[in-house]
């Protein structure tokens, strides 16, 4: 058949297939035309039937709106998708939304701000790898390891981190700066007794045994200026170096604000009934009656009670509100150490559990129970975590679900019933992990021989 009568003959039955037959009747035609084809003829309709019947829609769909609907799979399913061909997998590998969403499922703290390109799915992938095998290491206890540091020849009673240092503060009459990374001793100065311990890169303020507070210049070892009025051993020390103040808080039951740069007494606050154990003072991040947002707030926590106030004694002298036990709950006798406040909420540990009260409303809004109440400390509190330390252990707890995350063993440690002997390390990734790898400091507490015992994150191997 030539290819003039081919084609007229080829549009009378496409015509004739097209419009004079039912659907069933086209059925019949196509196995009858199907059971007479040889090899060739299959092969060519195996071809062009993969792409009409098989149409990777991913593949037709525009870029962006394929990304938007990778971003609705959760990572399991990401994963499943990179195993369907190559365009999928580099779609998946190039979609930042999915990867970030996946990250934010983990628990991660991402915000608008930080430095990671928009579009680069590629890195979010890995930031979520890294977190994902964190999370299993810190349920395989190891997430960590730890390091023994040597130096005091007495009870070290005081410790506090910041920016990769930790002080230290002891019964043989000096505070020594440790590098955490090295565990080199950099500083050591002749103090008194130290009960309480707070440093920046210039000056080293020390709370004592001995009734005082001492500032100490880091660089010369002298004392450039001494707290004197409490009548009792002074257990906690805060200061605020933009608002001139320090405030103390004593055995004799008293909380001082004091002119840090003068050593002037500015105000005493009476209210407690028994040891003052620790002082903080924080900005506001809620409005409240008694609160805007932005002010200054002090608390003040003795075994039974926290009280709060303001700093500027013009505007009261009396405490603001004070915190108690919930009168439904019938045990339940003492606060324990530690204190913390991040400016919306405000959490301690008790012999009933670690309870959350709602600064702005000052409402208990949970009691997050657990099985050894006597032995609790807590070292900080997140909205993704919360860190804890138990008779035995070093311990992490999602903060919604209450799950344990990880349990780290420790040695035995010495106890101090104010907690100041025990320090957390950076506690950013308390409200969810960040973009950058956690590093340094954990905990860290003193030992019976005098050592000092830390608990340091270990590196994530991930390979891109």
């Amino acid at each position: 058949m030539d290819e003039k009568t081919f084609n007229s003959w080829l549009d009378a039955v496409t015509k004739t297939f097209t419009s004079e037959v039912s659907d069933q009747q086209r059925c019949v035609v196509l196995d009858r035309l199907i059971s007479n084809c040889g090899g060739v003829q299959l092969r060519h309709l195996s071809t062009k039937l993969e792409d009409l019947v098989k149409r990777d829609f991913l593949r037709l769909l525009p870029t962006e709106l394929g990304h938007y609907l990778l971003s609705w799979l959760d990572a399991e399913s990401l994963c499943q998708c990179c195993l369907v061909n190559r365009h999928w997998n580099k779609m998946v590998n190039e979609c930042a939304q999915a990867w970030q969403r996946a990250c934010r499922l983990l628990g991660m703290n991402i915000v608008e701000q930080e430095n990671l390109p928009e579009q680069n799915g590629v890195e979010w992938k890995t930031v979520y790898r890294r977190t994902r095998l964190r999370l299993r290491q810190m349920k395989e206890g190891l997430a960590f390891d730890s390091a023994t540091l040597h130096g005091h020849s007495a009870r070290v009673y005081a410790l506090h981190y910041r920016e990769g240092k930790l002080a230290s503060g002891s019964d043989d009459l000096t505070v020594r700066l440790w590098d955490v990374r090295t565990g080199q001793c950099q500083r050591v100065l002749q103090t008194h007794t130290v009960a309480d311990i707070k440093f920046d890169s210039s000056k080293v303020l020390t709370a004592s045994f001995d009734n005082t507070v001492a500032c100490w210049d880091w660089n010369t070892g002298e004392r450039k200026q001494q707290f004197v009025g409490h009548t009792g051993a002074v257990f906690s020390v805060e200061y605020v170096d933009e608002l001139d103040l320090l405030i103390s808080g004593s055995a004799d039951t008293t909380v001082k604000i004091w002119q840090l740069s003068s050593g002037n007494l500015i105000n005493t606050l009476h209210g407690h009934t028994d040891w003052v154990t620790q002082v903080l003072i924080q900005p506001c991040r809620v409005d409240s009656d008694t609160f805007s947002k932005g002010d200054q707030v002090l608390l003040s926590m003795d075994k039974s009670e926290i009280r709060v106030w303001c700093v500027w004694p013009e505007v009261n002298t009396s405490s603001m509100k004070t915190l108690t036990y919930p009168t439904s709950i019938p045990r339940g006798q003492s606060f324990l150490p530690r204190l913390q406040f991040d400016g919306a909420c405000v959490v301690c540990a008790s012999d009933i559990g670690i309870l959350v009260w709602n600064f702005k409303t000052y409402d208990l809004l949970r009691l997050i129970p657990h099985t050894d109440y006597t032995n609790l400390v807590l070292l900080g509190y997140g909205t993704t975590f919360m860190l804890f330390l138990d008779q035995k252990s070093l311990n992490i707890l999602n903060t919604q679900t209450h799950e344990s995350i990880s349990s780290w063993r420790l040695p035995t440690y010495r106890r101090s019933k104010r907690g100041s002997n025990f320090v957390a390390g950076s506690i950013e990734w308390l409200d969810g992990f960040g973009l950058d790898e956690e590093e340094g400091l954990v905990f860290a507490t003193s030992m019976p021989d005098y050592s000092l015992h830390l608990v340091r994150w270990r590196s994530v191997p991930i390979k891109r």
